[in-house]
């Protein structure tokens, strides 16, 4: 912390003068002006986006390089939001709360000094600021406060800067200072007006904001017309404001009131889109009824990291413009954790509409269908994926025991299905070649008896996060047949192809008495493809049973990498070419990852497309814990990342509706791509990651070679020899040659299996 910072004067915004002059004395000019925008904010603008301590989401909040990240991720114009709080000195200090130990390293610097103060007439322990002269905190870092966030970055070093400092340092295009505990600081012979307006003559401060209205009566007829935009901030509406001994619910009915000192509101998300259960109820009316009132609304509590309504599918862009475009009402600002993501989503995908034109050429590939959204291989989840812009939806085959190709994500039915309550559980086998421990497969089962299985929502991140995927949801919809499948994605005019997946074949073949691939051959022929418009691929890891498909058919074969990889050999490539016209990788076979930090980028995909070879990869999800911190938590802007950045040929996601949305974004074709659109630098956050935090060297991934390719022609069909009765398969029961490849991921036991069922019920 510096005292006596140098500073660096600069001019406030005539925009946002001009706007306050407006909503004073020309409401009728600022009327005619907004019906010419598509915004409906008050101004006709769109809306401002805050930084919150900086980028607070990923660096601690306040710190040097949360607010230096801004300029280099997010929209030109952003404001720099400092929550002010004063020291013992009377110096006016950017620190998130008045309290200091949830976000700085304050015990350890004064063990001693924990103090018990009456905080909104609660006896409060902690350190606190006003027992600190700037000079003590000299010796105070700030850390994280949000302990699910990384702390690769708390040992920086990160100093606790003063308000000038960051004026100074970072010469904001606005700036905004927000006042939390103004009362508090009188309580200890400490006036904020005062330093604000001794402040004011170095310092332009843009935006005002505080929760306490007596702050406001008293500071703004000394600031002048000249000075900063007002703007009340609202808590929760049952806390009541100090001043006025009335709650924030009952003032937020009063908003003529709240105009005759404040030009704008700040208020809690839940203000304008209520949540009950974590779904969204109909919006409310605040937006609405504030501009007729003559005040901006913004709206605070955004973070990617933070849970969201289940309506947006954990994809925060989603949720940014449920609040700026839903053709009833537009805030007017953002108070973001992650300007980046509101930076793109006010000016990239705004108002695009659903005839918008595709900007960037890859194929959006479904994973057992919209997976994320409803059950998988579901009627449903495949029709929300046709519904939000997949072009290629996709089933993974599995066999009845009739022989009936329908579509599921695994062979166990118990992985996608709840079967803990079902007369089946006695038909579990052991299958050495999947899992040592029993479990209920598709074989053991024939169609019709599957068909009366409840499907289950895939909920990847329950166990370890406790997020869950659409509750509401998690039992709907029907599992379908591979000709169901193909008579769907038949009947949708926007559907470019299907994707169809073929595992396990040499297995069914030869211990089941099963043929998977002619079963989907024959079955695609019987619903018209055989000179069908739309593609149709066939993918499998096992190179055989693609070798099968070229002889018989000329449907394009993908071929997927199970492994992770960093590179592969020019002659394993040449291999591939023989049997495949595409291949599948895994999203850390491009960007590998180390306690959860890119740590590089590899050729492959360029590797790969110099060969003819088009890269598609998988799986993308939403949920911000499956992304390296790199991207932000935010899905889009991983996707940007493989898109433009490693070219890839198309994402295989769990998410249609984020992949295909950013197919449409209008700033990939600028000629000068914004910052906020510009994909992230391999290990570009190792760079900054405290040295103690840096994660271990690993060793390297393979290189993928002809051997891992080469495989025995698929065995001729056995007949299966008939069972008696229902059980497990018998002890001497040999294990085949090992033509299948399983793939790495072991399937569940037969006991997770039923309590995984349970806590989806």
């Amino acid at each position: 912390m510096q005292d006596n910072p140098s500073m660096f004067g600069f001019r406030a915004s005539k925009f946002i003068l001009s706007v306050l002059v407006l909503i004073q004395l020309l409401p009728t000019q600022l009327l005619a002006q907004r019906s010419k925008s598509p915004w409906q904010t008050l101004t006709g603008e769109a809306p401002l986006i805050i930084a919150r301590g900086g980028f607070s989401g990923m660096f601690p909040d306040s710190s040097f390089n949360a607010y230096s990240f801004v300029a280099s991720t997010s929209a030109p114009d952003a404001v720099l939001w400092c929550d002010v709080q004063l020291t013992k000195d009377g110096v006016g200090i950017c620190f998130p709360y008045v309290t200091m130990y949830n976000d700085s390293n304050v015990r350890d610097a004064y063990p001693k000094k924990k103090n018990s103060y009456l905080l909104n007439g609660v006896l409060t322990q902690d350190w606190f600021t006003v027992d600190f002269t700037s000079k003590d905190l000299n010796t105070v870092f700030l850390t994280r406060g949000v302990l699910s966030r990384s702390n690769a970055f708390d040992n920086n070093q990160n100093v606790i800067s003063t308000v000038q400092d960051v004026a100074t340092e970072f010469k904001p295009s606005g700036f905004w200072l927000n006042v939390q505990h103004d009362a508090f600081y009188t309580q200890h012979n400490l006036s904020m007006s005062s330093f604000l307006l001794s402040v004011s003559k170095t310092v332009i401060i843009d935006y005002l904001s505080s929760p306490e209205v007596s702050f406001f009566r008293n500071i703004g007829a000394r600031f002048g017309k000249t000075g900063p935009k007002f703007v009340f901030r609202f808590l929760d509406k049952d806390d009541v404001e100090v001043s006025t001994n009335q709650t924030y619910g009952a003032l937020m009915r009063n908003l003529t009131f709240i105009k005759t000192f404040a030009s704008g509101v700040l208020v809690p998300k839940s203000y304008i889109w209520p949540v009950k259960d974590q779904y969204l109820l109909p919006h409310t009316s605040f937006v609405r009824d504030a501009h007729k009132a003559g005040l901006e609304v913004y709206a605070s509590g955004f973070a990617n990291d933070f849970d969201i309504a289940y309506n947006y599918s954990y994809d925060p862009l989603t949720e940014y413009l449920s609040f700026m475009d839903n053709g009833d009402f537009s805030v007017d600002g953002f108070l973001s954790d992650f300007p980046l993501t509101a930076s793109s989503a006010v000016d990239c995908f705004s108002h695009l509409g659903s005839n918008a034109s595709t900007q960037v050429d890859f194929l959006v590939i479904s994973k057992n269908g919209a997976n994320g959204d409803y059950p998988g291989s579901t009627d449903l989840a495949y029709t929300k994926a046709i519904k939000d812009g997949a072009d290629i939806i996709d089933c993974a085959v599995q066999m009845s025991s009739d022989g009936i190709p329908f579509c599921l994500n695994s062979t166990n039915l118990g992985e996608s299905m709840n079967i803990f309550q079902t007369p089946f559980r006695n038909r579990s086998t052991t299958v050495p070649e999947f899992n040592s421990l029993a479990g209920l497969y598709s074989f053991n089962l024939a169609w019709s008896e599957i068909q009366t299985l409840t499907p289950a929502i895939s909920n990847p991140y329950s166990r370890n996060f406790h997020m869950f995927r659409n509750p509401r949801e998690r039992s709907s919809g029907k599992l379908v047949s591979l000709s169901e499948f193909l008579n769907l994605a038949n009947n949708s005019s926007s559907l470019v192809g299907v994707l169809i997946n073929v595992e396990h074949a040499a297995y069914l073949r030869e211990k089941q008495g099963l043929d998977v691939v002619k079963a989907v051959l024959d079955t695609l022929k019987e619903s018209g493809y055989s000179n069908a418009t739309k593609r149709v691929m066939i993918q499998s890891s096992n190179s055989s049973v693609l070798v099968d498909i070229k002889k018989q058919s000329r449907y394009e074969t993908v071929y997927q990498v199970e492994e992770t990889i960093r590179d592969i050999q020019d002659s394993a490539i040449q291999d591939i070419k023989k049997f495949a016209d595409a291949v599948v990788v895994g999203r850390y076979s491009l960007y590998p990852v180390s306690a959860s930090f890119i740590t590089g980028q590899t050729n492959l995909v360029e590797r790969l497309q110099k060969f003819k070879l088009p890269v598609y990869v998988e799986t993308f999800r939403n949920e911000f814990v499956s992304q390296a911190y790199d991207f932000f938590s935010d899905a889009t802007v991983e996707i940007n990342t493989h898109v433009t950045g490693a070219g890839v040929s198309g994402t295989i996601t769990e998410f249609p509706l984020t992949a295909a949305r950013y197919k449409r974004n209008r700033c990939v074709a600028r000629k000068d791509t914004p910052v906020y659109m510009i994909p992230v630098p391999p290990a570009g956050l190792l760079e900054i990651v405290s040295p103690t935090f840096l994660p271990p060297a690993e060793a390297p991934n393979p290189v993928f070679t002809d051997a891992d390719i080469t495989e025995p022609p698929l065995p001729p069909v056995t007949a299966k020899a008939p069972t008696t009765s229902p059980g497990p398969l018998s002890t001497g029961q040999k294990v085949p040659n090992g033509q299948t490849r399983v793939t790495l991921s072991l399937i569940l036991s037969a006991f997770t299996t039923v309590l995984a069922s349970l806590l989806l019920m």
